[in-house]
């Protein structure tokens, strides 16, 4: 995606430096609910920044709003909390923050603008004008390990992903504990390689997984996912993808897809704004029982008794028969140097 000229969105990319100058003020924008959004990554990346943008632009069209966004900021907390007042300063009605590594620097920055509403998605943090709106990605997770340990063949499995942040480490548990729920023999290889974007790195972790084993990877990755795709296209092993349905992007490589529309957090929070019922303090979480933002999808050759095993244990959850972990200890696979 080139510069962004549009005049609803007032801020471009940010350079090493910081941000752009600021075109103008947000508040000055049409009388309609005026949302600056930070996006700690590419809004092109296709997966959870761009499902962020989807649901930012989705927002635009239906609450509608006014919206404006920053993309590219590094994923430091003194950097996103200096993206972050950039925002504020504008004085929109909401501020979202995507994603949960902006959890510190949201609570820090929305404590200086008392008077600006802010959301973090996928996050987990409250306060008197902050809230986290959630889409519980450990729970189509746990039904991506259930499936791999249902169809592998090896006995073992894959899991990677870049940034050890909250919504991560719950995917994490959550794979891990549908594996073990199925299929208890199963062995578990997982990594956190540092960085969600660096195909190069994925395809390491990826091949070096395969060449230990295992048969399915299930990658929790943004624009860094094509790493993974080729290694397991290169050895016939199978992936499990997250966020979108990749079963119909790349139909020969994937399997599954975790399903977890993050952007539904990012509508979500704007129509509540506009709609006068933002709750600051609270944390709303969205699950299975809203398959169109969580669920996992499969592709057309895994077998009907897997598919019922699935329908069965997403049934559970919903249900509350079941409870997904949020947190999974043990060793780690290295990352290849």
């Amino acid at each position: 995606m080139g510069p962004i000229t549009d005049r609803r969105a007032l801020l471009t990319t940010a350079t090493a430096a910081g941000l752009l100058p600021l075109l103008g003020p947000l508040a000055a924008a049409a009388a309609s609910t005026t949302v600056a959004a930070l996006f700690a990554g590419k809004v092109d990346d296709r997966g959870f920044m761009q499902a962020g943008y989807d649901g930012l632009k989705l927002a635009e069209r239906q609450v509608p709003a006014t919206i404006a966004f920053t993309q590219g900021i590094p994923p430091q907390p003194e950097a996103l909390a200096a993206a972050l007042r950039e925002l504020a300063r504008q004085k929109p009605h909401l501020v979202v923050a995507h994603g949960g590594q902006n959890n510190a620097a949201a609570k820090a920055v929305a404590a200086e603008f008392p008077d600006v509403a802010f959301v973090v998605t996928q996050g987990n943090v409250t306060g008197p004008n902050l809230a986290s709106y959630e889409v519980l990605q450990e729970q189509s997770a746990f039904l991506a390990g259930a499936l791999a340990g249902l169809m592998t063949k090896t006995g073992i499995v894959g899991h990677m992903s870049g940034i050890r942040v909250t919504p991560g480490l719950k995917g994490r548990a959550g794979y891990a504990a549908g594996v073990a729920h199925v299929n208890p023999s199963a062995k578990l290889l997982t990594n956190f390689s540092g960085s969600q974007d660096d195909n190069a790195l994925s395809r390491k972790v990826a091949t070096a997984m395969i060449a230990a084993g295992a048969d399915i990877v299930f990658t929790m990755l943004n624009a860094g996912r094509t790493g993974a795709v080729e290694a397991c296209r290169e050895t016939g092993a199978q992936q499990i993808g997250n966020v979108v349905d990749w079963t119909t992007i790349v139909p020969d490589v994937f399997v599954a897809s975790a399903c977890a529309d993050s952007g539904r957090a990012v509508y979500q929070a704007v129509a509540d704004k506009a709609a006068g019922r933002f709750a600051a303090g609270h944390v709303r979480q969205v699950g299975l029982e809203t398959p169109e933002a969580v669920r996992l999808a499969m592709a057309p050759r895994v077998p009907a008794e897997v598919r019922d095993r699935i329908a069965g244990l997403t049934a559970d959850i919903v249900a509350g028969r079941l409870t997904v972990p949020h947190e999974w200890s043990g060793a780690e696979f290295p990352t290849p140097a």
